[in-house]
């Protein structure tokens, strides 16, 4: 028998366990303060035997650590062969102790990976049921996210926050400009060595430009863009709604009524469908910079010829077929960052988890999508 008792205002914690090993009382203050000595006289108790009643109805202060040494003497006894007939807790205490039992439930319910050739295949097979359910899952967000759009375009007043939106533009168009003008400025470069390099064999040099022109309005510029953007902005906004996750600020935005699609989703893909059409405008400019300056110097090419063979290898349905797909990917990149932030669980490292699932199934998605625009113009005739 262990008997613990204080004479203190706020009574210690204390456990006994009766002559017959059929019940455990216990009452006090069952703090974190207190587990160190608790842990020490639990593991020295003998809970072998048949059933076993656990009577906390006596406990005056109940934490995390208290509640976890009560469920880790529930399963000491469940380990042992036994059986806990009676788990009684006063009902303020009841919720925390559901959840940490559920918490540890689940920990026992993953399973162990086979090893080898199985292994391999159970973790394909994983693989593949997580991409269907997240692609179910992400499929009914758009849906959520289209019917708030059409309810914020029908009233307006009430649903578009247009500085919230106009700050988004901000974010992620004009503190863009810089890193996307660099790298279309030396994609330009690249791509303009690269071609005159190779239509030298052939004495065409002069259809680098239709090379650069092309390549960059109907492609390259938006798709480079539309991946920068994805990593740029499309991992902020699942950092930024996965950390107010984290701080519980979500679950007090929806206390107060407040919707999180109208306040923080729909801000973002606005303002980004607005911006990205405009960074790829941009990004189409400096690329022809950049390829103009490296066809000068490799093959003295002067400007005015540049722009003469340009406006005959490029027309405006050449730019409008690059520009036409940003709003796509803006859609989708938004979309993704915003859903994944909203997946993020209460912890630091599930932040990073899911940062990074964002920006990689943006890319995926933008790179998808850009191939089956390639597709659908090239039947089109476009």
């Amino acid at each position: 028998m262990t008997l613990i008792e204080s004479a203190s205002a706020e009574p210690e914690a204390w456990f006994k366990l009766d002559r017959d090993n059929r019940t455990l009382t216990v009452g006090g203050a069952w703090t974190i303060s207190e587990s160190a000595r608790l842990d020490r006289e639990l593991n020295g108790l003998d809970l072998s035997g048949g059933e076993l009643a656990i009577d906390g109805s006596k406990i005056s202060r109940l934490d995390s650590a208290g509640a976890w040494l009560l469920l880790r003497t529930r399963r000491a006894v469940e380990a042992q062969g036994g059986k806990v007939s009676r788990f009684d807790l006063p009902d303020l205490y009841q919720p925390l102790i559901d959840n940490l039992d559920q918490e540890q439930a689940a920990e026992k319910r993953k399973p162990r990976l086979p090893t080898g050739f199985r292994g391999r295949l159970y973790k394909i097979g994983r693989a593949t049921i997580h991409g269907y359910r997240q692609g179910v899952s992400i499929l009914g967000y758009l849906g959520r996210v289209t019917v708030e759009t059409g309810e914020a375009i029908v009233a307006p007043k009430h649903n578009l926050r247009v500085a919230a939106i106009f700050h988004q533009v901000e974010e992620t168009g004009i503190n863009a400009l810089p890193i996307v003008g660099l790298l279309s400025f030396l994609i330009g470069v690249v791509l303009a060595y690269q071609g005159a390099d190779q239509l030298k064999q052939f004495g065409a040099e002069i259809f680098t430009i239709n090379l650069l022109g092309v390549g960059l309005l109907r492609e390259i510029g938006g798709l480079i863009t539309a991946i920068i953007v994805a990593g740029r902005s499309g991992s902020a906004f699942t950092a930024h709604i996965g950390t107010m996750r984290v701080n519980e600020e979500i679950d007090a935005m929806q206390t107060m009524g407040l919707n999180t699609v109208d306040t923080l989703v729909l801000p973002r893909i606005i303002g980004l469908v607005i911006s990205l059409p405009l960074l790829t405008f941009f990004a189409d400019i400096m690329g022809l910079i950049g390829g103009a300056m490296m066809c000068y110097v490799s093959l003295d090419i002067t400007f005015p010829v540049f722009l003469r063979q340009l406006n005959q290898a490029v027309d405006v349905s050449t730019l409008m077929v690059g520009l036409i797909k940003a709003p796509v990917f803006a859609f989708v990149i938004a979309l993704v960052g915003c859903y994944e932030g909203f997946q993020v669980e209460r912890n630091a490292a599930s932040v990073g988890q899911l940062t990074t699932r964002s920006v990689v199934e943006a890319i995926f998605l933008v790179i998808v999508l850009d191939a089956a625009f390639s597709i659908m113009f090239s039947v089109l005739g476009i």
